[in-house]
């Protein structure tokens, strides 16, 4: 019987979207969750027939990855929601203020 090649690029791919999308008030949960996902998803198949599939570890390997993406994200949407809860809302307008002048005024300053 011919062994089906697990394909890890998608997951990867969802992985990398997903941290780069962690400075966006953890916006990354998104496609680091789906990735998980079809990494959890592909190992469950490969565990009732394992003899029939190829490149498992490297599908192990995507889940870690996929994994310690939710986590950072996670943590990062958890430090948002707690900086919200706890800055009072004129301090935070007013540094969006402050950092709109600056990018008016050509400059970097915050």
């Amino acid at each position: 019987m011919e062994r089906n090649y697990l394909k890890t690029t998608p997951i990867y791919l969802l992985s990398i979207l997903g941290l780069m999308c962690c400075c966006f008030a953890g916006m990354g949960v998104i496609p680091a969750g789906i990735a998980f996902y079809m990494a959890h998803n592909s190992l469950k198949d490969v565990e009732l027939n394992p003899e029939n599939y190829d490149n498992i570890e490297g599908m192990n390997t995507a889940k870690t990855i996929a994994m310690i993406v939710l986590i950072l994200n996670g943590l990062f949407v958890l430090y948002s929601i707690y900086n919200i809860a706890t800055t009072d809302w004129d301090v935070m307008t007013e540094q969006i203020q402050q950092i709109q002048q600056g990018i008016e005024a050509g400059g970097n300053e915050v």
